[in-house]
């Protein structure tokens, strides 16, 4: 999840536009092409995309994928005009895609040496690192895993930025045939487009959920499940909203029950629906996510690390995060009509993250009635008051480094794996309780979460931090369950017994 206060990982192209003047006394000329950009075009709610997609070709546009199950056609065009011309019958609403790539909050990842993993010595799940994955016993996994380490009826899509096949702890865990690339919103499922190219967070992400338990690196929560990868992050390290919109609809027709969503959707920090150019993007993922549900999935998404109050919306000073942080817009004024997408999507379960002693991480956004509950994030800067970083308090899980294509094991830290170990218990609660609806088992992982109390006054573990003593400042609010912690912390255990 993004940063509000970092450097931006890649610049998005931006739409020019072009228009051909009529000449007098002849015809006029073809219209200068303009560049090949992606739009959402949304037909009206509960309509087919025919009439859309006509008006789509008589406007030089070419539908590039088709999802009648919403009412949503993505579309390339060259044509400078194309969003103008598009509009009438048949079409709701659209908007240009092109800059609308959020950055992945990538994160820096701490790779264990070859070395470390060959001298490890194991632990109650006999696997060789098991010692160092402090969040595991936090949520009680050993526990759980004495009575389900989950059923491979039950599949995770991984929406992120692909899984490595060959990992040794997971090669074994992926469902191959329900894997699939999502970028551009079209389908690819060779295995080479789901794998990761230029990031390895979905392959750390889908080790938390379901590394094996084969005497090798680490496990997951839920081992025994089968995680699919959904591959929505480009090789730029961008999340376009087409990207999405197809990841939501393929998990829905591909049998899975849950999908985890590490990631927000747009390069503001907040969409806006009641912004012209950001309403179609809400409007295209709260279909895909209605859809999803519709078919039984839950879906659980971070509540981001920007260390931002989501129930009080004010500002919003680092975005869009695809431009120089000399060019991004100061907010202002923001309304209820802003939100933090899928995160804030109803019926989306939210999740905050906490690190080793069980306090909100000092980076974890937050919002009373918006996390619905937390889990292990992890938190390097809470041993030294934030004076300087100790890998060993983030998460431990798989990983595969795309510079010299090998797999490992390392560390990160963000609710982009505190999300993953919610995802991960659902699955479990899943394997012991089959045919919940996405709405009860939401509210199954609630109540069997533990309550973590509002600290008293201003929060704030990290003064000492580099970006200053009062950065990171935090206030929670309600009683049992509350703005940082949601109904609590989530428990294996206690979704199994």
């Amino acid at each position: 999840m993004k940063n509000l206060r970092r450097k931006t990982l890649a610049a998005a192209s931006a739409a020019t536009l072009g228009v051909g003047l009529a000449l007098t006394g002849g015809l006029a000329p073809a219209a200068a092409a303009g560049p090949d950009t992606s739009y959402l075009v949304l037909a009206p709610q509960g309509a087919n995309t025919s009439q859309a997609a006509a008006r789509v070709a008589a406007a030089k546009g070419t539908v590039v994928a088709t999802y009648d199950q919403i009412g949503v056609l993505v579309v390339r065009s060259t044509n400078p005009d194309f969003a103008t011309q598009v509009a009438g019958a048949g079409v709701e609403s659209v908007a240009s895609t092109a800059g609308l790539g959020t950055a992945l909050d990538e994160g820096e990842t701490v790779e264990v040496s070859a070395a470390d993993v060959a001298s490890a010595t194991g632990d109650p799940t006999k696997e060789p690192l098991y010692g160092q994955q402090w969040d595991m016993n936090m949520i009680h996994v050993p526990q759980a895993h004495a009575v389900t380490t989950g059923s491979a009826n039950v599949v995770v899509g991984v929406l992120d930025s692909g899984i490595s096949s060959t990992h040794p702890d997971l090669a074994t865990q992926i469902a191959k045939d329900k894997s699939t690339s999502c970028i551009g919103g079209v389908t690819d499922t060779t295995e080479a487009a789901w794998n990761p190219t230029t990031s390895d967070h979905g392959t750390h992400v889908a080790g938390t959920i379901a590394a094996a338990i084969n005497g090798v690196g680490v496990t997951g929560i839920a081992p025994g499940v089968k995680v699919a990868a959904v591959k929505v992050v480009d090789d730029g390290g961008f999340i376009y909203p087409e990207a999405a919109v197809c990841g939501f609809l393929w998990a829905a027709d591909h049998g899975m029950q849950l999908t985890n969503n590490s990631y927000y959707i747009d390069p503001w920090e907040l969409n806006c629906r009641n912004d012209a150019r950001q309403r179609p993007v809400w409007q295209a993922v709260q279909r895909a996510i209605r859809y999803s549900q519709s078919k039984g999935v839950l879906n659980v998404a971070s509540a981001g690390n920007s260390n931002y109050d989501l129930a009080h919306k004010v500002t919003d000073t680092g975005s869009p995060d695809n431009v120089p942080p000399a060019e991004q817009e100061n907010r202002v004024d923001l309304t209820s009509a802003c939100l933090d997408l899928p995160a804030e999507a109803p019926g989306v379960v939210t999740v905050s993250a906490v690190g080793p002693t069980g306090a909100k991480s000092y980076y974890s956004s937050y919002g009373q009635g918006v996390v619905d509950v937390t889990a292990p994030g992890g938190d390097s800067r809470i041993r030294t008051q934030g004076a300087s970083p100790t890998s060993a308090d983030q998460i431990l899980s798989t990983t595969f480094n795309t510079t010299t294509r090998t797999n490992g094991w390392g560390y990160k830290q963000g609710t982009s794996m505190s999300g993953p170990h919610a995802t991960g218990v659902a699955a479990l609660a899943l394997s012991a309780h089959p045919g919940m609806t996405p709405g009860q088992l939401a509210s199954f992982l609630e109540r069997t979460s533990v309550a973590q109390s509002c600290p008293e006054g201003v929060f704030n573990l990290v003064p000492l931090h580099p970006n200053g003593a009062h950065f990171y400042d935090a206030t929670c609010s309600g009683g049992a369950r509350n703005g940082f912690y949601g109904a609590g912390i989530v428990d294996a255990y206690n979704v199994v017994k």
